[in-house]
């Protein structure tokens, strides 16, 4: 009995995070989308740290586009692992741009902690209370 307590609790523990983490990327990809081009340009240049120099348009939609649709995605819990993904790159992006910039560590820390939940959400999947699970595991 104690272990299914225990087992339900860890997925209402993965459905917070989860549902949080999601509703704050929906409004971060959001922002980009109003913000326009000049967003999504200056949001796809950052790729020049990883010696990307090409389609700066192209790769800041692709990241406007895994917060925004990956928020929903995790929120619902559709897709977890794939949208984790995706947004888990445009951290490491995020990450990369606030180390060769040489901001402190204030500034590293939002999108690394980030980095650090998608890669837990990529391992342990949306959980119990999720459509992936109702879907596709149930």
């Amino acid at each position: 009995m104690q272990f299914l307590i225990s087992y339900e609790l860890n997925d209402i523990g993965l459905a917070v995070i989860r549902i949080g983490t999601g509703l704050l990327f929906i409004g971060h990809g959001y922002l980009k989308l109003i913000n326009g081009v000049p967003e999504w340009k200056w949001t796809g240049k950052q790729m020049t740290n990883l010696g990307i120099n090409f389609a700066p348009i192209f790769w800041g939609v692709s990241a406007m586009l895994s917060e925004l649709l990956g928020g929903i995605s995790l929120t619902l819990g559709l897709g977890t692992r794939i949208a984790a993904a995706f947004m888990s790159f445009v951290m490491f992006v995020a990450v990369i741009h606030h180390i060769k910039k040489g901001d402190g560590y204030g500034y590293i820390s939002f999108p690394l902690s980030h980095l650090i939940v998608f890669i837990g959400l990529i391992i342990t999947g949306s959980g119990m209370f999720s459509l992936d699970y109702y879907f596709f595991l149930k």
